[in-house]
């Protein structure tokens, strides 16, 4: 068994990053691909290398010498790479390829071992990989039969995908005997050449042979293996969040993107705080209906979007505003509030952090609850903060991460006692619509969002993520409302003209046809949630935190937390 790896291309989409150096000369975390493809290579008892080089071909060589590599490796020139596709770099070595069989390899794939095992360890002589179309995945797929033989052969530019599910993404990895070279590739591939022209690609000869029912090649599926190809500074970005040398590195990268994680399809996401009953297929439906009306046009300004909020929040326009999440309402409101440097704001830790990280760290008085459970009452706030004097107060009920809950009546105690104490009260209720209720109570009698409440408490600032409670992080919707209408005008014109996509404004605008199937997944998840602490009380190691939010929060008993969150990731569950 040989190695033949084409490594001739010039990689124009790597930018500057291929300047100076051929496309696998780019460093994934440190390491050139070529010598991680070469290093694994060199560990599979091959009798010879042969790598078909051309732009920048001799830096190539002359850093291949460099890395002591046991296996022979032997080099062909592609003096026209710049006028050619891979099916002329393939037709160079098509005499390598007759003599023994052959493992084909592109040069611009990263991948773990076990990938080169999968194929290696199958019997069958002639093997395309494959792995099952995933949407960061681009170029030529397969359908296939239940005896993986390839039914279908997909260039990227004639792929539907309403048909992704039927797909296999091909990895640019084959295995081929000598015989299947000698007698059918070689000849097919030269035949190929002479009619189509240098311009082409060898993967087209693989589809003419498969299109003859012939059954000389079959699939090979990848089962969880780990690749990813480099085409773009992009693809390098998550190849080096996935090729790691350290468990802890690579759960330190992927958490540091914040979202985004349906780059990675077989993560599953435990961080991002969200409903998994809601929205229901038929408002997904809608809003796909209207997917090219809302790609292709404007969404409309704060005005209208103020009215519908209001519309969804039973309050008046001159009352809320819509921002791009909660996040830009939580920096404008902020600034607005603290843009004297000597304010002084009261933040309950553990907190969600984009309160805190907005402000300088002298302004912070942070109340830290007693009780190893973190739970506190309205009695511990107004006791310390009477002790520590500030001018503002950050509330999130229920509480992140904690998942400690106010209820109403205890809220309106606490913001009566800020009204008399001349502190003005952010109450973040990003989760308060999961709280538990009440006999013939529905989520509006546990919200301050009220006309009556914000005419009242004119200092009170009542914030709250869509995104949280509607499942619907994408749409990035969040609104604030407060009786002070000089500050919601004030915000309405801080933030850009058009803050909110049409997505989310048509999300605000279809929302109410669709309030009972809201209300149901409430429920669900409610019970959900009681099963899921009854389950996690059940893992020796974990001490749970009685929580009223869509989270659960639990302290560690014998392993750290990043011991935990690594080990986790290795299974694809991110928390």
């Amino acid at each position: 068994m040989q190695g033949i790896i084409l490594a001739a291309g010039m990689g124009k989409r790597l930018k500057e990053l291929t300047n100076e150096n051929t496309k696998c000369m780019v460093k994934v975390n440190g390491i050139t691909m070529i010598e991680r493809a070469l290093r694994i290579l060199d560990r599979k008892s091959l009798s010879r290398i042969v790598i078909v080089v051309g732009y920048q071909g001799q830096k190539l060589i002359d850093f291949i010498d460099t890395l002591n590599i046991r296996t022979p490796i032997i080099f062909i020139d592609n003096p026209v790479y710049d006028k050619t596709n891979n099916i002329y770099s393939l037709a160079l070595a098509k005499g390598y390829l007759c003599d023994e069989d052959t493992l084909l390899l592109e040069s611009d794939l990263v991948y773990e071992e076990s990938v080169l095992d999968a194929l290696l360890e199958d019997d069958r002589k002639n093997l395309a990989l494959v792995d099952k179309f995933e949407s960061w995945m681009d170029g030529t797929c397969m359908e296939l039969d239940d005896e993986d033989c390839i039914v279908n052969f997909i260039p990227g530019k004639y792929l539907q995908f309403s048909e992704k599910e039927n797909y296999y993404k091909t990895v640019n990895i084959y295995k081929f005997s000598a015989d299947f070279s000698r007698n059918i590739y070689v000849p097919f591939l030269t035949a190929y050449e002479k009619a189509m022209g240098d311009n082409e690609y060898y993967e087209s000869v693989i589809k003419l042979i498969a299109m003859l029912e012939t059954r000389e090649i079959r699939a090979k599926r990848l089962e969880g293996q780990v690749w990813y190809e480099i085409d773009n500074i992009q693809d390098l970005n998550i190849a080096e969040s996935l090729f790691t040398e350290s468990e802890s590195e690579h759960y330190e990268k992927i958490a540091r993107r914040y979202g985004g994680f349906w780059r990675y399809p077989k993560l599953l996401d435990y961080c991002y705080l969200v409903n998994p009953y809601y929205p229901p297929e038929k408002l997904k439906e809608e809003m796909k209906s209207n997917f090219e009306t809302l790609l292709t046009e404007y969404p409309s300004g704060m005005e209208v979007n103020a009215l519908l909020a209001a519309g969804a929040f039973g309050i008046k326009p001159e009352h809320i505003v819509v921002g791009n999440g909660a996040a830009e309402l939580i920096k404008g409101l902020l600034e607005y509030l603290c843009r004297n440097a000597d304010r002084k704001v009261g933040c309950i830790y553990p907190t969600f952090e984009e309160y805190p990280n907005r402000l300088k760290k002298e302004m912070l008085v942070p109340f830290v609850p007693s009780g190893n459970d973190m739970h506190y009452t309205v009695e511990d706030l107004m006791q310390f903060y009477t002790a520590n004097r500030v001018d503002t107060l950050v509330l999130i009920n229920p509480d992140n991460p904690s998942g400690n809950y106010i209820s109403y009546n205890d809220c309106i105690r606490f913001i009566s006692w800020c009204k008399q104490q001349d502190i003005a009260v952010i109450i973040d209720e990003s989760f308060v619509d999961f709280v538990d209720i009440g006999p013939g109570e529905d989520i509006a009698d546990v919200s301050l969002i009220r006309d009556s409440t914000l005419n009242e408490y004119q200092k009170l600032y009542i914030i709250k993520s869509i995104s949280k409670s509607y499942g619907i992080p994408g749409a990035r919707l969040g609104v604030l409302a407060c009786g002070d209408e000089q500050l919601i005008q004030y915000l309405k014109k801080d933030v850009s003209i058009w803050n909110i996509n049409s997505f989310g404004e048509f999300f605000l605008q279809i929302k109410e046809k669709y309030d009972k199937d809201y209300i149901e997944a409430l429920d669900r998840l409610r019970e959900c949630r009681k099963k899921f602490v009854q389950q996690l009380q059940d893992i020796s190691f974990l001490e749970v935190y009685p929580s009223q939010a869509n989270f659960v929060m639990c302290r560690l008993k014998g392993i750290s937390s990043a011991d935990l969150c690594t080990s986790m990731l290795k299974e694809n569950i991110f928390v």
